[in-house]
């Protein structure tokens, strides 16, 4: 803790603009929207799942089962649509929500026949984004809005439409990312070791995911450090920083080379621990559960565990601007490696009052998309100049 610098609480002042309030057909008009859209989505991966949804998934849920929860999803889509016209308002929202539902209706709707699935190995992760997007919401925004840190926070805060849209590509992108970080892992090849391997499956299923959170933990630490301290890496990575208000979509914004780079760099101790297939599955669901759960807009303090495990607050101390936060708290999932190194900080029970880079970046996709392009040409000319 800095005790020269003078911690602030953090003001957020109430976007009545963008407030959801009950009565104005505004839930109603976006409720029916995204459910039309996901609805739609559902339907087309249940029309071409070869080509929408990822082997690795497929394999976890019941389709048909999940067909009823389509069924509810299309209904109800049409109910908020129709109810925006009731209310007199947002009518243009409710109309393309229920014109999103009946295309899905006329593609099929929840009575497309289930059967087995060719093998193909690249596909757009449908059934990852709608699966994600709606135990997000019905998880993590539901957590925000009971138990909230910042209470005037909204959900359509400033930019929610961007990293919606940084939720949506890396999600649709996930089989992709999955080949890159196996493809890059198998070049370690001549580092797998059958003793390793023998020693880590024979300890207990809890312990192995002990060695896995640790092990990922450390090299994700390093992936992160190197992010923030590397002077050509750091434009990369400020794209996920850029982000000023944090809540559970926050998380998602990130420039497409950090997510392909993290996501093969942390497989490789994965690969070579050699785990059970049981434990990389709850790692892997922890891992993904904790990623959201940090950059949320609750206010739990956790007690005991934030000196173990990265906590909201921990991690909201990651992305704030103020100086003595600035470039700690690099861990993904303990403190244990701040701690060792030197990057811990956590003020007591202070919070940032702000958040974001120092210097603001561009606000579009395709800004922020180019934004290390042009960082490190930017560079380049001054260090020619120089």
């Amino acid at each position: 803790m800095d005790l020269q610098y003078q911690y602030r609480k953090r003001r957020v002042t109430l976007d009545r603009k963008n407030e959801f309030r009950f009565g104005e057909g505004k839930i109603s008009g976006y409720a029916s929207v995204f459910l039309g859209a996901l609805s739609l989505l559902a339907v087309l991966a249940y029309r071409y799942p070869a080509y929408l949804t990822t082997i690795e998934l497929r394999q976890v849920y019941d389709a048909e089962f999940l067909q009823q929860i389509l069924k509810y999803g299309m209904y109800f889509s049409l109910l908020f649509g129709v109810l925006t016209f009731i209310f007199g308002r947002h009518r243009r929202m409710g109309t393309a929500g229920i014109s999103l539902t009946l295309l899905g209706f006329a593609l099929g709707g929840y009575n497309i026949p289930v059967g087995p699935v060719e093998p193909v190995r690249l596909s757009l992760g449908v059934d990852w984004l709608i699966l994600a997007f709606l135990g997000s919401v019905g998880v993590f925004m539901t957590l925000e809005k009971l138990f909230p840190k910042y209470r005037n926070q909204v959900i359509l805060r400033r930019e929610w439409d961007l990293d919606l849209f940084y939720f949506c590509f890396n999600h649709l992108a996930i089989s992709a990312i999955l080949i890159y970080g196996n493809y890059h892992a198998s070049h370690f090849d001549w580092a797998l070791s059958p003793a390793v391997h023998d020693v880590v499956q024979g300890v207990p299923i809890w312990l192995q995911v002990v060695l896995i959170v640790l092990c990922a933990d450390f090299v994700l630490y390093w992936e992160h450090r190197l992010y923030h301290e590397v002077r050509w890496l750091w434009p990369v990575h400020a794209v996920h920083h850029s982000v000023e208000q944090m809540d559970w979509l926050a998380g998602s914004r990130g420039h497409f080379f950090q997510v392909f780079s993290e996501r093969a760099l942390v497989m490789i101790p994965l690969y070579l621990l050699g785990a059970d297939k049981t434990a990389l599955d709850i790692y892997v669901a922890f891992a993904a559960l904790q990623a959201i759960l940090i950059h949320c807009n609750v206010r739990f303090s956790f007690g005991f565990l934030r000196y173990i495990f990265v906590t909201p607050q921990f991690h909201h101390w990651h992305h704030s601007s103020e100086k003595p936060a600035i470039d700690t708290n690099y861990s993904a999932h303990t403190v244990l490696f701040d701690r060792l190194f030197n990057t811990y900080h956590m003020p007591g029970q202070h919070w940032p009052a702000e958040y974001g880079t120092t210097v603001r970046l561009p606000r579009s996709f395709i800004g922020q998309l180019l934004h290390p392009l042009r960082a490190v040409q930017k560079m380049r000319r001054s260090r020619s100049v120089g």
